[in-house]
């Protein structure tokens, strides 16, 4: 089997490549000398710099510049909005439940600053969509607390109903975060349809850099409390000296994701053609989710027998980047939590494989890795061919 000239990846969801416009405007920034918060014109250039793509980061969110903040990365950007205590028009909240589903990303899993026993899971049905009877059931006459959802699950792709949950966290009183983090970009983010309070985001899913991310609220007068506490950088929500360079980067991916949007079909037929690749080299292949709405990135397939750790350095050693699921767990092949909330048996979650494309992936690249995967499987798992349509 002829090793490919140029590496191919696939893992779009663990972190997009940087777009060349977010590289040279991170340069031509990081060339700048200039604290944003000072007054002379060095600073003066900065603070333009942030404002700027603080404008960009609010349209591909559909709300106002005022309303985002600029943190270190999805992980803290979850914490802070993961608070106990709100700010409700200049009154503190303190908010008694976390209510979560059980296929969150793990910097929600782990609760943020809520306290284990105040953390309420709440279960998803075999496609991984929140059970919304479970939903309303756990939050029914609690006190106020927060109601923390994915727009889109990072491994499988499925879409959660989130006007539906955004509804229930009304109307019972309860404050609700959405972990839109690969959402930006792939799917449109309406946070009033949504009656989202909070949503959270990550540059580097969008083809930012590493390392810079945002709280974004419906509304100025109601936020979480500061996780980061410091000077009045960020409106006094956020601590700590920004970095420009980061951020300009940011700002600028923001805008080139918010033109992907326009042309949704692309990510849409290459899943379409891998999903339909896979099946005709094994019929029994599974994709997780298949039967839900999902982002048009993501396929996450499974043939047994085949076990995600051994296909992925069989395809590493062919140049060809893929994963197992969250690349934000341990750095291990393990079993997903994700599928095992999903009712998946143990053994088919091992075999896991999950393929995420993005703004830099070309149908001839799906189409060279549909090539090498019969002779992947014919190596790991002769039988599974045998079972091809």
């Amino acid at each position: 089997m002829p090793r490919l000239s140029t590496p191919i990846y696939l893992d779009y969801n663990a972190g997009s490549p940087l777009r060349s416009g977010a590289r040279d405007a991170m340069i031509e920034a990081l060339n700048d000398t200039g604290n944003a918060s000072s007054v002379h014109s060095n600073g003066r250039k900065a603070r333009g710099r942030v404002e700027a793509a603080r404008d960009s980061v609010a349209r591909i969110c559909g709300t106002s510049a005022r309303s985002v903040t600029f943190v270190s990365g999805g992980t803290e950007a979850n914490m802070t909005a993961l608070s106990r205590i709100w700010q409700d028009g200049g009154n503190p909240v303190y908010l008694d439940k976390l209510f979560i589903s059980a296929i969150e990303h793990p910097s929600v899993m782990t609760g943020g600053r809520f306290a284990v026993a105040d953390k309420v899971i709440v279960p998803v049905d075999t496609d991984g969509i929140i059970q919304l009877d479970a939903l309303k059931q756990a939050v029914e006459g609690a006190e106020p607390g927060l109601v923390s959802v994915m727009a889109a699950n990072n491994e499988t792709g499925v879409i959660q109903p989130l006007a539906e949950i955004g509804a229930i966290a009304r109307d019972h009183g309860h404050f609700f975060h959405v972990d839109a983090v690969q959402a930006a970009g792939r799917m449109k983010i309406d946070m009033e349809d949504w009656q989202a309070d909070a949503i959270t985001l990550s540059a580097h899913k969008v083809g930012g850099p590493q390392g810079i991310g945002a709280v974004v609220t419906r509304s100025t007068s109601k936020s979480p409390a500061p996780l980061m506490i410091g000077g009045g950088q960020e409106n006094w929500r956020r601590g700590g000296t920004e970095n420009v360079a980061a951020i300009t980067a940011f700002g600028n991916a923001a805008e080139a994701a918010l033109l992907d949007l326009d042309s949704p079909l692309r990510l849409h037929d290459m899943k379409s053609r891998l999903e339909s690749g896979l099946k005709s080299v094994c019929k029994d292949t599974v994709i997780f989710g298949e039967r839900a709405e999902r982002l048009g990135n993501t396929t996450c397939f499974a043939v047994r027998d085949i076990p995600a750790e051994t296909a992925l350095i069989a395809l590493d050693l062919e140049r060809v980047s893929v994963s197992s699921g969250s690349a934000c767990s341990s750095g291990k092949v393990s079993v997903s939590h994700v599928l095992t909330a999903m009712d998946v048996d143990e053994t088919m979650a091992r075999c896991a494989i999950r393929i995420s494309t993005g703004w830099n992936t070309r149908p001839e690249e799906i189409d060279a890795f549909l090539e090498l995967w019969p002779a992947i499987v014919d190596r790991l798992n002769p039988e599974a061919r045998s079972r091809a349509a």
